[in-house]
């Protein structure tokens, strides 16, 4: 793995999370959705016994589950990744790995904000 390859890792993981979280909210909204025309008093249910309803509260409980192993190995990931970049010697260098690898900022807007920051100095 290249030094990019594992300062990235943070990143991709986040968008990995990201997409989670997108799928969590649509199984959500099809869960709370009604599509049924049986009457009210009568509950289908399907070979197993169960209401329809229950195969989808199961699928959000796992996928939550998955989130939070996910968040922790992210919060554990970006924390060696910050000991990693505080151990770089140069601080402009160390710097530019903070707001791109720790921030999540885009190579330009990198390059702005270390050169906004230092006309000021």
């Amino acid at each position: 793995m290249t030094s990019e390859e594992y300062l990235r890792q943070a990143t991709r993981l986040d968008e990995k999370i990201n997409s989670d979280l997108e799928e969590l909210a649509w199984l959500r909204a099809m869960a709370g959705s009604v599509h049924s025309s049986v009457p009210r008093d009568r509950v289908q249910t399907d070979r197993r016994g169960e209401a329809p309803f229950v195969r989808s509260v199961e699928k959000i409980l796992a996928l939550e589950e998955k989130l939070d192993r996910e968040i922790d190995r992210l919060v554990d990931l970006r924390e060696q990744i910050r000991e990693v970049i505080d151990a770089v010697q140069n601080r402009d260098e160390r710097m530019v790995l903070h707001c791109r690898y720790i921030k999540g900022m885009s190579w330009d807007q990198t390059a702005l904000k270390l050169c906004a920051a230092k006309r000021t100095v």
